[in-house]
C-alpha cells in the first residue's frame, strides 16, 4: 500500500496521476489522505482509497497507514505558524506513525541547501531540512527531494503578467539559478516509490534542465506569450512589508524573507548538475503548456 499526502496540490496530483498509470501501483492499491475529498477527480475517487482529514492529526496517520509499505509525504505551507512548528510540528506525528506503522519507506519534499554556508539562516529552508532530520529518526528508508523554486510560483503572477507585462522578486535580474517544473518532482518520487530497492537515508537534488535567471525568464516569456514581459526586482524589505499586511505570522514572514535572501547568496547553487540531477522539462516547454493557458485565458 502507499499513501500519498497533499493529493491534490501541485506535486501531489502529478503524482497520482502517474501512480494510477502503474501497473505495480494499481497492484499494491493507493490510499490518499485528503481534507475535501471533492478537490479529487471522480476518476481518482474511484481508483484510491481515501481518508478525509489532515495529515497533521495522528488519529487520521494512525488509520491511513496501517499496512502501508510506502508512504509520500508533503508538509504544506502554513503562513499562520513559525516555519519550525509549521514543518516539524506538523510531522512529528507522522514521525511517531512510521514507526507504530511499520512504514518502510517514505519520500519527502524538502530543499536544496543542506551543507551550505547558509543553511541554517535559511527561513523556510532551514525549518524544511530540519523536518528531513525528524523524518530520518525515525527509522525509515528515507528520500528527500530537493528540490529548488519551482516554475509554478510564477503563477501566483499571472494576474501582473496578464495586465501589465511585469513579474517581480527580490532577486537580482542577471543571477542565475536552479528551477524545476513540479511535474518532474512528481516522476521522480513515482519512480522511488514504485522501486523501493533502496535503503538508508538520502537528498535527491532536482535540478531542471538548466540554471536561469529572472531576466533570462522575462525573456522565455515574452517569447512564448506574445507581447513584452519585464522583470522588476523588489526589495526584501518591501516584501516583508507586503507579507505583513496581508496579515500573515510575522515568524513566517520572517522566514519566507531569509529564505530568499539565502537563495540570492547561493542556497541553491551547492549541487552540480549531471545526469541525475537534472531533470527534463524546459521553461520554454513550461510556458507553453502551463503559463500561456493561464496568462490568456
Amino acid at each position: 500500500m502507499i499513501v500519498i499526502t497533499a493529493p491534490t496540490g501541485n506535486i501531489g496530483r502529478h503524482l497520482l496521476t502517474r501512480l494510477l498509470e502503474s501497473a505495480p501501483a494499481n497492484r499494491r492499491g493507493l490510499r490518499v489522505i485528503v481534507r475535501d475529498p471533492e478537490r479529487l477527480p471522480d476518476v481518482v475517487r474511484e481508483q484510491v482509497e481515501v481518508i478525509i482529514g489532515s495529515h497533521g492529526d495522528a488519529r487520521i496517520l494512525h488509520r491511513a497507514f496501517e499496512g502501508a509499505d510506502a508512504v509520500f509525504w508533503l508538509v504544506p505551507p502554513d503562513s499562520s505558524l513559525p516555519p519550525h512548528e509549521g514543518y516539524s510540528g506538523f510531522t512529528r506525528p507522522a514521525a511517531q506513525a512510521f514507526a507504530a506503522r511499520g512504514v518502510g519507506h517514505v519520500v519527502g519534499i524538502s530543499a536544496l541547501g543542506r551543507g551550505t554556508a547558509v543553511a541554517d539562516r535559511a527561513g523556510l529552508v532551514t525549518a524544511s531540512l530540519a523536518m528531513d532530520n525528524l523524518i530520518a529518526e525515525a527509522g525509515v528508508a528515507y528520500r528527500a527531494l530537493a528540490n529548488p523554486s519551482f516554475f509554478e510560483n510564477l503563477l501566483e503572477e499571472t494576474d501582473s503578467i496578464r495586465q501589465r507585462g511585469v513579474f517581480t522578486d527580490v532577486a537580482a535580474g542577471e543571477r542565475k539559478a536552479p528551477l524545476v517544473a513540479v511535474a518532474d518532482i512528481a516522476a521522480v518520487a513515482a519512480e522511488l516509490l514504485l522501486d523501493r530497492s533502496w535503503t538508508g537515508i538520502d537528498s535527491i537534488p532536482i535540478l531542471g534542465p538548466q540554471d536561469l535567471s529572472p531576466n533570462d525568464l522575462a525573456r522565455i516569456m515574452t517569447e512564448q506569450l506574445g507581447f513584452p514581459v519585464r522583470y522588476e526586482r523588489q526589495p526584501f524589505e518591501e516584501l516583508h512589508a507586503e507579507l505583513v499586511g496581508y496579515g500573515l505570522n510575522e515568524a513566517f514572514v520572517q522566514g519566507v524573507v531569509d529564505m530568499k535572501r539565502a537563495k540570492e547568496e547561493g542556497l541553491d547553487s551547492g549541487v552540480e548538475r549531471t545526469r541525475d540531477t537534472a531533470s527534463p522539462t524546459t521553461f520554454d516547454q513550461w510556458c507553453a503548456q502551463t503559463l500561456k493557458p493561464a496568462v490568456l485565458s
